[in-house]
């Protein structure tokens, strides 16, 4: 990139692959100040088994994801590919292990193989044995504490969390890989949603353009998977996140709007709205209702996500609850 910015800069491996505690993404600087997108950065972890890439999914495989940070205007900023390709053509490195890999070198590598060369990096960021793994998976009926498990059966029956961060018998990515819209950064634009998305039909924007627009532009941005599929069901619905190693990368929701793990139940226990008593936007997936959990089983839920944190991370900073909580 231009030097200011790497991929590291927002999916830190010191931070589970994110940049916590940002509530969104810092890149390139202009006037000695970081440009900021509109979106947290969501982990590169086990992104191997996403079926979609960014928040809304605009992105279908791992090898087309990589291209376009590098020139995103809020990101790495650069006009082309060539300061990429000069680098990875020139560095001693990099043409070694290119022409190892890929039989090729000077003007014969290209983007596809830069590309190719960053996905298969992340294909190998997999992280799993948490306590609950180890609970559910290889039977250590003492992996989790009193609180997880009776997180844990809130998890899958009250709380109803299961239906979208999915557990299967064999594994758990926690993630359906659908969108849904939660009530998060939508209900603040409801009224402009209309004119809003009437406006971003008739623009026909292309994906390229939609790229650089979802992370400069606030308000097009909460239009979530509207703005990939055109489909009216997709307004303000975003992918469902992983919830491995959530504890440990704060803050919360597309946009970094929840500042816990806390808040996020909070905001699920009212039926999606951060408030209790605030409007539910209009276009709220179905599955979106007040769950009527108590305060305790609040912390119930909020301790069993604690158990989904993979031991090399383990160190990091808790993001579960309010500080002043986690001292008590």
């Amino acid at each position: 990139s231009t030097g200011q910015v790497a991929c590291n800069t927002c999916h830190d491996p010191k931070k589970a692959f994110t940049d916590s505690p940002l509530r969104t993404s810092e890149g390139i600087k202009k006037g000695g100040k970081a440009l900021t997108g509109t979106r947290n950065a969501p982990t590169v972890l086990n992104a191997v088994y996403f079926e979609t890439m960014f928040w809304d999914g605009r992105s279908a495989s791992l090898e087309d994801q990589s291209q376009h940070p590098f020139v995103n205007p809020v990101e790495m900023g650069l006009k082309d590919y060539q300061h990429i390709m000069k680098i990875v053509r020139s560095d001693p490195e990099y043409a070694k292990a290119f022409q190892q890999v890929f039989g090729k070198k000077g003007r014969d590598i290209t983007m596809k193989e830069v590309q190719q060369a960053i996905a298969a990096f992340e294909r190998t960021k997999v992280a799993g044995d948490s306590p609950f793994d180890r609970y559910f998976y290889g039977g250590d009926s003492k992996a989790l504490t009193d609180a997880q498990k009776r997180g844990f059966d809130l998890f899958v029956n009250k709380g109803r969390c299961v239906s979208c961060h999915v557990i299967e018998q064999t594994q758990a990515l926690f993630t359906d890989n659908r969108f849904h819209n939660v009530g998060v950064g939508i209900n603040d634009i409801q009224q402009e949603v209309p004119q809003l998305a009437g406006a971003f039909l008739q623009a026909k924007a292309t994906l390229a353009e939609v790229d650089v627009k979802v992370l400069s532009d606030k308000r097009t941005s909460e239009l979530g998977r509207f703005a990939v599929s055109r489909d009216f069901e997709g307004l303000g619905a975003f992918k469902t996140p992983t919830l491995r190693n959530v504890a440990v990368t704060p803050p919360y929701m597309h946009d970094g709007s929840l500042a816990t793990l806390k808040d996020v139940v909070v905001h699920y226990n009212n039926g999606g709205v951060t408030k209790e008593g605030d409007p539910v936007n209009d276009f709220l997936s179905g599955g979106i209702r007040p769950l009527d959990l108590t305060d305790p089983e609040i912390d119930d839920l909020v301790s069993f996500m604690e158990a989904l944190t993979s031991p090399q991370f383990a160190g990091l900073p808790s993001g579960a609850r309010p500080k002043e909580e986690a001292k008590k």
